[in-house]
């Protein structure tokens, strides 16, 4: 039976033969970076700072520099919002998220932050008229309280660029300008976007971008980070080894060293450069139309499907890869299990570290199956998929 892997939302599993080519190379001839100048060590700096330079042109950054490596999203998420909010600061964020912003929202609200959860539509669509709303409101309190206590908080709105959940996206350009009028943070989750999807730190007004580089970039597995405006100071997660200014007490505050203590996934960087390399030759609009022509390829076929619930906002496809849905009553956990057992077909059942979005679309007990495409999966993949989930809803 083939496999047909359609879980890419989880993490990419065909990849490009370049990125395995350049982490085995890179075992074998990279030293660590910056802490040397003999070959090996030389050899390893130079990889990651065309890396550095290579996600920069990406994202349309302020400089290489900029850009800090990190293990994963999750990692870089946790070191913009605990490095940039402190007690009486605002954070602003919605439904739409997942568990890598909402768990350190919560723990800053803890620690005397102010936590605002802006609520979606019965799609999952963003609120952009509310985030308004509630910047203003937040805005206003945050001058009050100059006003009482000499001291003025900073307003942060952190969100996804799409949805791990419906794939619905959201519009950066506006929310950015949105954020720009209060003189607020714009913290862009692009864990499903990176990669697949234009970013542009300057016109989209994005401070801080929170990437991971094991899905659409291509990369392997332990490797992300932040791409960070200039004006944005950062408190380091964590301290100890940078290989610089050994003497001093204090980690290193200039970037990238800031926000990097200790040797770096050299091996896995490198393979994320040879992830960049290939987006960068193949065009990255390219294999975004592929994959939404994939995806509208699926939809079309199981939307009318009787007895299946599909999630999401699908009146335009210029949306993420990603599909959502259930069968009847029956457990997402199940309906994925059969799919993998009986039709080699993997998919993500269950709440995908999204609670507040299964919520909102009323599946938080039943989960969804998730579906997600990657320019590597064929139409023939994609119309087995459909078949297989006629059949089990035709049993159902």
């Amino acid at each position: 039976m083939e496999r047909i892997y359609l879980d890419h939302a989880a993490t990419s599993l065909y990849r490009p033969k370049e990125v395995m080519e350049a982490v085995i190379e890179a075992m074998e001839t990279m030293g660590n970076d910056g802490r040397g100048s003999h070959g090996e060590a030389l050899a390893s700096s130079r990889i990651i700072y065309d890396t550095r330079s290579l996600l920069n042109e990406l994202f349309h950054g302020e400089g290489a520099e900029q850009v800090a490596f990190t293990a994963n999203a999750t990692q870089a998420l946790n070191t913009a919002l605990k490095g940039i909010l402190n007690p009486g600061d605002t954070l602003i964020t919605t439904v739409l998220e997942h568990n890598s912003v909402l768990r350190p929202a919560y723990e800053l609200e803890e620690s005397g932050v102010c936590l605002r959860i802006i609520e979606s539509d019965s799609l999952g669509r963003f609120p952009y008229e509310r985030l308004e709303q509630v910047m203003e409101e937040e805005t206003e309190r945050q001058k009050k309280r100059w006003e009482s206590l000499g001291q003025r908080g900073a307003v942060v709105f952190v969100g996804t660029h799409a949805s791990n959940l419906t794939g619905n996206l959201t519009d950066i350009r506006k929310i950015g300008q949105i954020c720009a009028r209060f003189q607020a943070l714009f913290l862009l989750d692009a864990s499903q976007t990176a990669g697949i999807f234009p970013i542009d730190m300057i016109g989209d007004g994005i401070d801080v971008v929170c990437f991971t580089g094991h899905k659409s970039l291509m990369g392997p597995q332990g490797t992300g980070g932040l791409c960070v405006k200039k004006k944005v100071r950062i408190r380091p997660l964590l301290s100890g080894g940078s290989g610089v200014m050994t003497y001093e007490k204090k980690h290193p505050f200039r970037m990238p060293t800031a926000l990097e203590a200790g040797t770096l996934n050299g091996h896995g960087i490198a393979g994320l450069r040879a992830g960049l390399l290939y987006l960068k030759k193949q065009g990255v609009d390219h294999l975004r139309r592929k994959e939404q022509d994939l995806l509208r390829q699926f939809y079309q076929e199981v939307c009318s499907i009787r007895n299946v619930t599909v999630y999401g906002d699908f009146s335009s496809f210029d949306r993420a890869p990603i599909l959502s849905l259930n069968i009847g009553d029956l457990d997402s956990g199940e309906v994925s299990d059969r799919l993998s057992e009986e039709y080699g077909i993997d998919t993500r059942p269950g709440g995908h570290c999204a609670p507040l979005m299964h919520e909102a679309l009323g599946c938080r007990e039943q989960g969804a199956v998730r579906f997600s495409f990657s320019h590597f999966n064929t139409e023939e993949q994609i119309k087995k998929a459909v078949i297989a989930v006629r059949e089990l809803a035709e049993m159902e």
